[in-house]
């Protein structure tokens, strides 16, 4: 927490009018939930009320005022600094935020925001496709299985709609060095100087980093929102298959998220079009393969550490998966870095 910059956004959170605002803007209307417009909100404004024309925009949501249903070409991140806050969604479900948890919303979502109580103060970060070159995203993938945490963060900032997820939300357990950086990034926004943007662009990929590490670590303090009602377990038996692929089993996992093992199994197959053994074999694979191209380990040592204790059986399954034998795989990647 860092008082003076709290107080310094206290000031810039002075409530503002909806009315007077769309007076001024003239928001298109794209649709109606029970009876109230849901808006288009096209640009970046400032705290002033001025249109903003960067990639990047950091913003101080306004207490006391009322937010409409909304959707943005943008992704959102929403940070209640100090207080909580709560956001609904276009199904009136409420979306509740503890201090300095933090919400990322993808762009075309419709959603609503609650009148704050006096005295919290919640940051919105907006985000543009343009924020951030493609490549910088892909450290995100490096897990390997599209259906992820990782997966999710990069469709939502990357505007690629295929993964299907609205948002997510991210417990941080005011992780120190988080909190820090997003300090970091509204002191060099509100007072920038020399490579402020760079020193904002860094930071922002040093924090989806460090929330992708802490919920692989703490995998209870995330939730997604896909577009299917299961959203949010499906990308949590996901991140529990990616955490725990080496020694998982059915019966083990059925018995962590309370399912039958039967009906687990027939649950991931309708959600995900891979059976429980397919799943875990892909996040084998893709971790033995990080391995192949990384490392000179053995590959018996490299087939026993990701879960294969016969070999063969691993390569039969590697060759299945990637189209070529380990040892064709790692020549490749070797001749390719070359």
């Amino acid at each position: 927490m860092n008082p003076e910059i709290l107080e310094m956004l206290r000031k810039k959170s002075q409530p503002k009018s909806w009315e007077k605002l769309n007076n001024r803007f003239k928001a298109d209307i794209l649709d109606y939930i029970d009876g109230e417009p849901v808006y288009k909100f096209h640009s970046f404004l400032t705290d002033s009320l001025e249109v903003n024309a960067h990639s990047i925009s950091v913003t101080v949501q306004p207490c006391s005022s009322y937010i409409p249903y909304h959707q943005h070409n943008y992704a959102e991140m929403m940070i209640p600094l100090l207080g909580s806050c709560c956001t609904i969604d276009a199904n009136g479900r409420r979306i509740a935020l503890d201090q300095e948890d933090i919400m990322i919303m993808g762009k075309d979502e419709t959603h609503s925001v609650e009148e704050l109580d006096a005295g919290v103060i919640v940051v919105n970060i907006a985000l543009r496709n343009t924020a951030f070159p493609a490549n910088d995203l892909n450290f995100m993938l490096d897990a390997g299985m599209n259906q992820s945490v990782s997966g999710l963060l990069f469709s939502l900032l990357s505007g690629d709609r295929d993964f299907g997820a609205k948002y997510c939300v991210f417990k941080t357990g005011h992780d120190r060095k988080i909190i820090s950086l997003i300090y970091d990034v509204i002191d060099e926004y509100y007072n920038g100087d020399v490579h402020s943007n760079q020193i904002i662009h860094f930071d922002l990929l040093g924090i989806f980093a460090r929330l992708i590490r802490h919920a692989y670590k703490e995998a209870d303090s995330f939730e997604g929102g896909g577009r299917g009602e299961d959203g949010r377990n499906i990308l949590k038996m996901l991140l529990y298959i990616e955490k725990n692929y080496a020694d998982i089993t059915l019966n083990g996992m059925a018995k962590k998220f309370v399912f039958n093992p039967n009906y687990l199994s027939s649950y991931l197959k309708k959600r995900t079009g891979l059976t429980f053994i397919q799943l875990v074999h892909l996040q084998r694979i893709n971790v033995a393969a990080g391995y192949l191209a990384d490392t000179s380990v053995p590959v018996d040592q490299i087939a026993a550490k990701v879960g294969y204790e016969n070999p063969s059986y691993f390569y039969k399954v590697f060759k299945k998966n990637m189209r070529c034998l380990p040892n064709e795989y790692r020549k490749r990647m070797h001749d390719s870095q070359s």
